[in-house]
């Protein structure tokens, strides 16, 4: 298992969900959710329907990387612990300052057409991120490159099928039964 691990992708897409049940489903993980990491300033423009731009996210990111160095390095003393960051990472830029602080670490893209993105953001209630801005983070979104370490799970299925697709995803690079899960692109695909 990889000592660091991003569940990335748009708003809508469960990062916190399957980030939070892929760190319970690993012996000694921790979890942390990125949102939890944005300056208020930050919280603020999102819930008044303004996009961040990249200079609203570097202090952000910078967070993040420095949360995933000191989780690995807590995890080595304590035999190995996983860091699980529930994090968009939406752009190449963005996943290279979540690298410095955790070189080894290992992406996990949660993907959804706009339709299901919408359908959930719609019926999400009382967090900051308006379904207003899913428009902005689609077209800012890159997905992982070959050389990105990390693979896509498609997240049209019920969310104990997606977390079984993602460890399969980490720990062998191979389907689970029965998903017949495909693989190809950066790093891989789950279908």
């Amino acid at each position: 298992m990889p000592e660091a691990i991003v569940v990335m992708g748009v708003s809508g897409c469960g990062k916190s969900t399957v980030g939070a049940q892929l760190a319970a489903a690993i012996p000694g993980a921790i979890f942390m959710d990125a949102d939890d990491l944005h300056p208020a300033a930050n919280k603020a423009r999102m819930a008044s329907g303004v996009p961040l731009t990249d200079d609203d996210r570097e202090p952000w990111l910078r967070a993040c990387a420095t949360w995933l160095a000191a989780e690995i390095a807590g995890g080595a003393q304590a035999g190995g612990r996983p860091a699980v960051l529930a994090c968009s990472a939406l752009r190449r830029r963005y996943r290279d300052v979540l690298r410095a602080g955790a070189p080894d670490l290992r992406f996990v893209h949660l993907h959804a057409d706009a339709d299901l993105l919408a359908r959930r953001l719609d019926g999400r209630r009382g967090h900051f991120m308006p379904a207003t801005l899913l428009a902005s983070q689609l077209q800012t979104l890159e997905g992982l490159q070959p050389d990105e370490a990390g693979f896509t799970v498609d997240i049209d299925a019920e969310p104990q099928q997606v977390i079984r697709r993602v460890l399969a995803g980490l720990s062998a690079g191979q389907p689970v039964a029965g998903d017949e899960p495909a693989f190809r692109g950066g790093g891989q695909r789950l279908l």
